[in-house]
């Protein structure tokens, strides 16, 4: 596991029956691309977010997968259609086999 990792997400509280929210996250990650040698001349092994997810109550919102030029701590900012209160539900996968998730509930008004 990826030391310092830590999800960030930013959805609002409530929204309108139908309504379009913006939702903002970020994940703190070093984003190492497998290319850079350490002191020791050894290559310092691939280590990359490499598919986020975002799902609200089960479905699909956004999936996106991402190559090694990807920057580090990446952000993602979208837009999503609200129909009834729920739940988002974000997921970031990891080269070594690390998911990080996280949640956010919305309300209707």
């Amino acid at each position: 596991m990826a030391s310092g990792v830590k999800p960030r997400v930013k959805v609002p509280k409530s929204a309108s029956a139908g309504g379009t929210v913006t939702i903002k996250t970020l994940i703190s990650h070093k984003m190492e691309s497998g290319q850079r040698k350490d002191s020791d001349g050894n290559i310092i092994p691939r280590s990359i977010i490499n598919r986020f997810t975002a799902d609200f109550n089960g479905q699909n919102v956004i999936d996106v997968t991402l190559e090694p030029a990807i920057s580090t701590n990446p952000y993602f900012e979208f837009e999503a259609v609200v129909p009834e209160a729920g739940e988002f539900k974000f997921t970031w996968y990891d080269d070594d086999g690390d998911v990080y998730e996280t949640t956010k509930q919305i309300t209707v008004s």
